[in-house]
């Protein structure tokens, strides 16, 4: 999502783009790439075994001259590959998460071959996910501040379709169904602020293993007059643009998309202090964070983010917030990294 999202903010004539993907998370980003006259070759299709031979011709066949690559297991593959092809790229490669346990000790051997590495926050470039690396720069990417605007103008149409009573309160969470997320904390902590304020509730958008999970603990729970477990929702951004607060219950993130989703949109955040998120979020101005795990915690939270005067001043900071997290100004230095890149290899 943060690579479409930036190169649908790239300066026409600056870059010429061509997208790589092993397994396309969802067919609306590639459509949305293609739509902006960006090349996809998608590899999806064919033999899983074989996914990294294709790849590497396919790199080959573009002859790019500066090649960004944004996760580990590709780069290990290609970096030998780049470094001895006749007419190397500039190799760049972008970490988004602190984690990577199945690949982190080859990516850790053939990082020194990378020409630059970026993190996308200031925790991941301070953790172990850039050991080794020859030189390290940090950009929070962000997204587009200008359509999270045009969404929250219009929240009044997205809870219509979701046919949610006028004056409720409206927590959104868009998390995959995934056991690092801690949806089952989230609904311990929502059981809570409901039985104190019926007026919540709480939209639940994602896909993923534990999703059929979820849907049996909300009922199990009698939430599900205040749940509502959505799915995948196409253009999930506008979710978060209509909500009240963004909710995450997370055990451990890299930098949430959601949450310069939410910032963008003036929409405040609770959620767990992890990963990259504290980056992002300061308590008490543009959200509350929690320590993870205490489903206590984010229920009071969530509560006194509900309260009138604390949700206008939160909302008030995260509309502050919207300028660090504009796409705009981090195509632009993309762009200039790249250029400069480019002549170094070629001098």
């Amino acid at each position: 999502m943060l690579l479409v999202e930036r190169l649908l903010k790239a300066r026409e004539g600056i870059v010429n783009y061509t997208v790589i993907c092993l397994r396309a998370s969802t067919d609306e980003l590639i459509q949305r790439l293609r739509s902006a006259g960006i090349t996809v070759i998608d590899l999806t299709a064919g033999p899983r075994p074989l996914v990294y031979a294709r790849l590497v011709t396919a790199v080959r066949r573009v002859a790019p001259h500066v090649l960004n690559v944004h996760s580990p297991a590709p780069l290990i593959v290609l970096r030998p590959f780049v470094r001895l092809a006749r007419k190397r790229p500039a190799l760049v490669s972008t970490v988004h998460n602190e984690r990577w346990p199945k690949t982190m000790y080859l990516d850790r051997l053939t990082r020194w071959l990378d020409d630059c590495t970026v993190a996308v926050s200031p925790l991941v470039a301070r953790s172990r996910a850039v050991i080794g690396a020859r030189r390290v720069l940090t950009r929070m990417h962000g997204v587009d501040v200008q359509g999270q605007r045009w969404w929250a103008a219009r929240a009044s149409l997205l809870r219509r379709e979701l046919n949610l009573p006028e004056d409720s309160f409206l927590f959104a969470c868009v998390a995959n169904f995934r056991p690092q997320k801690n949806h089952r904390l989230l609904l311990q902590a929502a059981a809570e602020v409901v039985r104190r304020r019926p007026d919540a509730v709480f939209a639940l958008a994602g896909d993923g293993p534990l999703r059929d999970e979820v849907v049996r603990d909300v009922e199990a729970r009698g939430l599900g007059d205040h749940v509502r477990v959505l799915g995948r929702l196409p253009r999930a951004a506008r979710l978060v643009a209509a909500a009240d607060l963004l909710v995450l219950s997370s055990d451990h993130e890299g930098l949430p998309v959601v949450v310069m989703e939410a910032l963008a949109a003036g929409v405040p955040v609770v959620s767990t202090r992890v990963g990259g998120v504290p980056d992002l979020i300061a308590s008490g101005r543009n959200g509350i964070l929690t320590e993870p795990g205490s489903a206590g915690a984010l229920a009071e939270a969530m509560l006194r983010g509900m309260e009138p005067q604390t949700h206008r001043e939160l909302r008030a900071g995260a509309l502050a917030s919207a300028e660090s997290v504009d796409m705009a100004g981090t195509a632009e230095w993309f762009e200039e990294l790249y250029a400069e890149l480019a002549r170094d290899v070629k001098a």
